[in-house]
């Protein structure tokens, strides 16, 4: 009825409360007591936990992976610091998306503020991982071993045997032995019963602990610092680098000043004041391909003959630089870097006079031909009305020409087999006079025309050595007179450089040392049993996992038994009267199911859950073949 339900809904809301409030004293969530006041964490507090989180190892290792991929745009845009004109060209080709790079400093990524903070960060991280860590390595170091644990029967690996010799001759010689194995070692003396607990039963003993594996915490300590050396080398490399570029041709010299270098970078802190004093003269260049073969077109010999001096009145010396030779002068050091050839070119303008001469370096565009290009830029030039004017010549330089349908004229083979000069006439306004800087191996021709041929097409000349053509209208003649070739220096100045060798191989080192290193603890107890009879306990333990600590706890066993050998158990008392021999007194043989070869005097080497490793008639199994377990050596 309606009556009777409205009834039990008071009773219904009393029994799901009831529910709620013993689901709640029942359940595992925590519950908030409004009560407790939990303090908020201030200024100083919240310092802390920054610090905490910066010098841990998990940041540490996330700064490092994001400095590496910081990295990744300075090796894939332009960067200012290393090719301006790249840049430049970079930012006429893409307009809106160089702004954006600029706005993110993409094309200084290695100066920019964010790749600078990733760096900084890494740096004081580093530092706040390695001092703490040093300070309590150096406490290890100073520390004894610690003492030997009650159970040693209890240790990852362990074996226990009975000797009639002394403990204090057990435990010298275990003390000896170890050490003899660059062991760390100390001596505790343990009165009372086993395990030093006190008992009356037993006369008093001792034990030996012993720790190894030092340097494994050291190489980590070395792998940390390195990095941290590294990081400053390359900081150093960075502010006070210098860095330059040559192209110099055959019979062309080079000094060591700032107004002959083609590019010149250098670091913030750098001074051109400090720029070594030399200079040198390429003599003659050697170069050479292979020629058959699937490696044909390939480098074989690339090297400059230079003459270079040193200091204002230094004396001429002769040598080669090669690629991965250097010259070295000073604190600056000359790469050879690049290879190829310089047309020499001679033009006469439209009165007859000469306008130009001299060889034009052409830059390879591939490595297999050397299919070069490049441009002739005459300034000093009138045309055949006697005006002033500027000839502009755009080409192809090939040292073995080929032609096909779909490359068109390019370079079969490196050398000068068989070499031709392709040109493109122009002439009008160069541009060079309106204040701007050019790129010399680019021409613009936005001020200029082609010249035309006289059945109205665009001139175009192939020239071989010694050939001449005549320009269109009377503009003059060109000569193409001979090939020399050039080469590319870089020279530089890098202060970190050593220390940055020197710290990769430190951290190579340490690495080795942190994962091959095992750092364990054996501890050796002696003591003297109820019937007189002194037992032997050792025991290992590895701070990380290994498998070859059973191995090596066998063998200290069995080189300590050269001092404490085993002695014989005593005989069983046979309730049934029979010997200890396991003879039947009546003369009859054993019992059906008994074991007629009694083991007398046997020891065990044992792992932590007590399973044997084998036996043998006088030494511990484990000191020969067996292989204890070695599971839970860490602590």
């Amino acid at each position: 009825m309606p009556t009777a339900d409205v009834g039990k809904a008071p009773e219904n809301t009393r029994a799901g409360a009831e529910e709620q409030e013993a689901g709640g004293r029942i359940s595992t969530a925590p519950r908030e007591d409004p009560s407790v006041d939990v303090p908020a964490l201030g200024p100083v507090g919240w310092a802390r936990w920054f610090w905490r989180q910066l010098t841990s190892m998990r940041v540490a290792l996330i700064l490092l992976f994001l400095l590496s991929l910081a990295a990744v745009p300075g090796s894939l845009i332009p960067q200012n610091g290393s090719d301006v004109f790249a840049v430049r060209n970079f930012k006429e080709r893409n307009g809106t998306l160089a702004e954006v790079y600029d706005r993110l400093q993409l094309f200084d990524v290695y100066s920019s503020v964010w790749f600078s903070a990733i760096y900084i960060l890494l740096f004081v991280s580093l530092i706040g991982c390695i001092l703490p860590r040093s300070r309590q390595f150096i406490g290890q170091l100073r520390s004894r071993p610690p003492r030997a644990p009650r159970r040693l029967t209890g240790m990852p690996v362990h074996t226990t045997w009975r000797t009639d010799a002394e403990p204090e001759r057990v435990l010298r010689a275990a003390r000896t032995l170890l050490k003899g194995r660059r062991f760390r070692t100390s001596l505790t003396e343990e009165p009372g019963g086993p395990g030093g607990s006190g008992g009356s039963d037993s006369a008093s003993g001792g034990s030996v602990a012993a720790e190894k594996g030092y340097l494994r915490e050291a190489g980590n300590l070395v792998f940390h610092v390195s990095l941290i050396v590294m990081l400053l080398a390359f900081a150093a490399g960075q502010l006070w680098n210098s860095e330059g570029g040559k192209l110099i041709v055959e019979g062309d010299g080079f000094s060591n000043t700032l107004v002959h270098y083609d590019d010149f970078t250098s670091g913030t802190l750098y001074d051109t004041d400090d720029l070594d004093v030399f200079g040198f003269t390429l003599e003659e260049f050697h170069a050479s391909f292979e020629r058959t073969g699937p490696q044909r077109g390939t480098a074989r010999t690339f090297r400059a003959d230079v003459s270079y001096w040193e200091g204002a009145d230094g004396a001429e010396k002769k040598t080669s630089i090669e690629v991965n030779h250097p010259l070295k002068v000073g604190d600056s050091k000359v790469f050879l870097v690049g290879h190829g050839y310089a047309p020499v070119v001679t033009v006469t303008d439209g009165q007859g006079k000469m306008a130009y001469r001299g060889p034009v370096p052409f830059l390879p565009q591939e490595s297999l031909g050397l299919t070069s290009t490049g441009v002739i830029k005459v300034t000093d030039y009138r045309n055949k009305d006697g005006e002033k004017e500027q000839l502009g010549f755009q080409g192809i330089f090939t040292p073995t020409y080929g032609i096909d349908a779909e490359r068109g004229p390019h370079s079969t083979f490196p050398e000068l087999d068989y070499p031709v000069l392709s040109l493109n006439a122009f002439h009008g306004d160069l541009g060079v006079n309106a204040g701007l800087p050019q790129n010399v191996y680019q021409l613009d021709t936005d001020k200029m025309e082609q010249f035309k041929a006289e059945d109205g097409d665009l001139f175009r000349a192939d020239l071989r050595p010694g050939e001449s053509v005549e320009l269109p209208e009377g503009a003059g003649t060109l000569t193409f007179d001979r090939v020399e070739q050039w080469a590319s220096f870089q020279v530089s100045q890098e202060p970190g450089e050593g220390w940055a060798l020197a710290g990769a191989a430190a951290a190579v080192l340490g690495l080795a040392g942190s994962l091959f290193i095992r750092r364990r603890r054996v501890w050796v107890r002696a003591r003297r049993g109820a019937d007189g009879v002194t037992v032997v306990e050792m025991a290992g333990l590895g701070r990380s996992e290994s498998a070859r600590l059973p191995e090596e706890l066998g063998d200290l066993a069995f080189a300590l038994q050269d001092d404490a050998p085993p002695a014989e158990d005593p005989p069983a008392e046979d309730p049934d009267g029979e010997d200890p021999d396991g003879e039947d007194p009546d003369g009859e043989g054993p019992a059906p199911g008994e074991d007629a070869d009694r083991d007398t005097g046997r020891n065990t080497v044992q792992d932590a859950g007590g399973s044997t490793g084998g036996t043998t008639e006088d030494v511990p199994a484990a000191t020969e073949d067996a292989g204890p377990s070695s599971r839970g050596e860490n602590e």
